[in-house]
């Protein structure tokens, strides 16, 4: 990262930009929101080949049909500069997330460190300064030994009954190791917030983290079409206090953030490469407190086409397609305000979150109540378009 908080365009777009095919889409005032492709020079609307990222990620042969694609254009570098909401010029177009009607879905405790932390936040009940006596505990009793177990294996079935056995049987558990993985609706259509975009914490909230993760794009077919990165805003405490308190912990204004771009699958970019990444995190506070953190998805205990096919299938469908987290291995717990008492955020941080092949993901910390409101949805995208199209 470079000295400035906001990332330059240079850290934001791929470092193979010259082979990616990058689709985003940005806030034109007066107009409203258009799907477009972007390089380092040019941001090119795509409407005459799809008003909306649901219908693109719908067409046979997208990669290649983009890359042919031309139409207006603006500036790359002066839309990027404008997106950076601290000193946004109201008058001229800036990015937005890159998703729009795409359900935003989400799967849960899918590597071995974060389900761990989970079962911590349970046994701690949510509450931050109990959690170092609760893990050591914890780990104690299941070490690494969940590393290596294939969910809903036999060896995974044997694996229960041995933990049922010691009394730390858990929730978490149950979707890390057993057959169905925990996939659930992290915020609704339209809500999730760009890069350079604040996300939101529920005020109420005194223990929580961000979530670096991919986010597969898959349409209505099932059919995995692109990618792009995440920040699952999670608060610890509320889920801690009651699995129940789900909803509470992870969908609140601001606190989905998808971006910068959805790179779309081609013989540059494959599923392999997907499987490979590693994301790295690092927070800065307004304090001059810094943690660094990182994500392999090497280490996933389950394969992301397995993830898509939990969540869209014979027994559920997405006509707009849907987005799909597919989980972090990050579990902050450095100690931040006090020994013991862990990671949690303040008001002010900076989070970043970068892969070589997709980018850098940039979101400053606020609060959901301070945080500007959801106010354009469905019924005001449908308006916009329509107007576009008779004019």
């Amino acid at each position: 990262m470079s000295n400035s908080s906001f990332p330059s365009l240079a850290e934001t777009l791929p470092n193979d930009i010259a082979n990616a095919i990058l689709i985003g889409r940005i806030w034109v005032p007066g107009e409203g929101p258009y799907l477009v492709k972007v390089d380092s020079h040019h941001t090119t609307d795509l409407s005459a080949l799809a008003l909306t990222s649901s219908d693109l990620m719908e067409l046979d042969q997208v990669a290649t049909r983009v890359k042919q694609h031309q139409g207006r254009t603006w500036s790359t570098p002066d839309v990027w500069a404008n997106t950076d909401s601290s000193l946004q010029n109201p008058h001229q177009a800036w990015f937005l997330a890159p998703t729009d009607l795409q359900a935003i879905k989400a799967a849960g405790v899918t590597f071995v460190a974060s389900m761990l932390e989970r079962v911590i936040e349970e046994q701690a009940r949510g509450d931050a300064a109990k959690a170092e006596s609760v893990r050591t505990a914890v780990i104690s009793v299941m070490g690494d030994n969940l590393r290596n177990v294939k969910p809903g294996s036999e060896q995974a079935m044997k694996l229960k009954e041995v933990l049922v056995a010691q009394g730390v049987w858990s929730q978490y558990l149950e979707v890390g190791i057993g057959p169905d993985a925990e996939i659930f609706t992290k915020s609704q259509a339209m809500s999730a917030v760009g890069s350079g975009f604040d996300v939101g914490l529920h005020p109420g909230s005194s223990w929580n983290n961000p979530e670096p993760e991919i986010v597969m794009v898959i349409n209505s077919k099932g059919h995995v079409v692109g990618v792009a990165m995440g920040n699952d805003v999670n608060l610890r405490d509320f889920e801690g206090r009651s699995a129940l308190l789900l909803g509470k912990a992870k969908d609140n204004n601001a606190s989905c953030a998808i971006g910068p771009f959805i790179r779309l699958l081609d013989d540059h970019y494959t599923m392999q490469n997907v499987r490979s990444t590693d994301l790295s995190m690092t927070i800065k506070g307004p304090e001059g407190f810094v943690m660094h953190g990182s994500s392999s998805l090497s280490q996933i205990s389950r394969d992301p086409l397995d993830l898509a096919a939990q969540a869209i299938g014979p027994y559920h469908q997405y006509p707009d397609g849907l987005v799909l987290f597919l989980g972090t291995m990050f579990a902050p717990t450095q100690d931040r305000h006090g020994p013991g008492q862990g990671f949690t955020h303040v008001v002010g941080d900076t989070v970043a979150i970068s892969t070589p092949q997709l980018g850098t993901l940039f979101n400053r910390v606020s609060t959901s109540d301070l945080a500007p409101p959801w106010t354009y949805g469905v019924r005001a995208l449908i308006q916009d378009l329509t107007k576009r199209h008779l004019n």
